[in-house]
């Protein structure tokens, strides 16, 4: 029987290379985007379109009403890649802004996830598996609101891992780092006039959106998935520094870049 994942965040970059690949390994896709025109194209290139906006509850759930239609209850997938970025000095963000930050990054994915896990635990071996960020792991100034949206994401997906654990759902986290994706030129910019710019080593370890894929392939299909996946060496870089340095020092390396 043809399993069924759905990805949301599917217009580009990760979400796309993903949808992709899974189609190619003869998943049925289910490729979700907050815009009509890139939900038409996604069922252009073979996939089956879903229209979600993940700032929007009644959207949100109105694709969880068509992907339970589709699937007859039984998902056995669900990549939660959605999401965008809130940049600025935190004295230049608003409660507005920062409520939008985690009502896409966070909110919605929380909403999206409960409607779909009856259907991820009728599977068998349902998969949950979350685009985090090395933001999830570390903090830096003018990346606050983004970084706050990715930690909450983190602490939930383990929280979460442990609570379905018994009815055979298995979570895990994708942790990118930089990636080569138009995520950067989609960010919103709490002062425009001053943009948060990624520092030079962000551009001299970046990989392309497909470095994401051994990682995604293991967490849906391996029997024991790993709880977190670091893809880039930034990423790897960072979890390991988290844990060794002191935080002055840490604070001090994060603050020059």
């Amino acid at each position: 029987m043809q399993k069924s994942v759905l990805i949301t965040g599917c217009s580009s970059g990760i979400g796309l290379v993903a949808a992709n690949d899974l189609l190619a390994r003869g998943y049925r896709v289910l490729a979700a985007c907050r815009r009509a025109d890139d939900v038409a194209r996604m069922d252009e290139l073979g996939f089956t379109g879903i229209l979600l906006d993940l700032d929007d509850p009644a959207s949100v759930d109105a694709a969880a009403d068509r992907v339970l239609a589709l699937t007859d209850h039984c998902l056995h997938g669900l990549f939660n890649n959605g999401g965008f970025g809130q940049y600025g000095p935190l004295t230049s963000v608003s409660r507005q802004q920062l409520e939008q930050q985690f009502s896409t990054n966070f909110f919605g994915t929380h909403q999206l996830t409960l409607r779909l896990l009856p259907a991820l635990q009728n599977s068998g071996d349902g998969r949950i598996i979350n685009t985090s960020s090395v933001l999830g792991l570390i903090s830096t100034p003018g990346r606050g609101a983004y970084a706050a949206s990715k930690w909450a994401l983190e602490a939930w997906s383990d929280a979460l891992r442990m609570e379905v654990r018994p009815s055979g759902v298995r979570v895990s986290l994708i942790e990118p780092g930089p990636i080569t994706t138009r995520f950067t030129e989609n960010v919103q910019q709490g002062e425009r006039d001053k943009p948060v710019r990624n520092p030079g080593i962000a551009a001299r370890f970046s990989l392309p959106p497909e470095a994401i894929l051994p990682k995604l392939r293991h967490a849906l299909e391996s029997k024991h998935p790993r709880l977190r996946y670091p893809v880039t060496l930034v990423a790897w870089a960072m979890s390991l520094l988290k844990r060794l340095l002191p935080g002055w020092m840490l604070d001090r390396i994060l603050r020059s870049n």
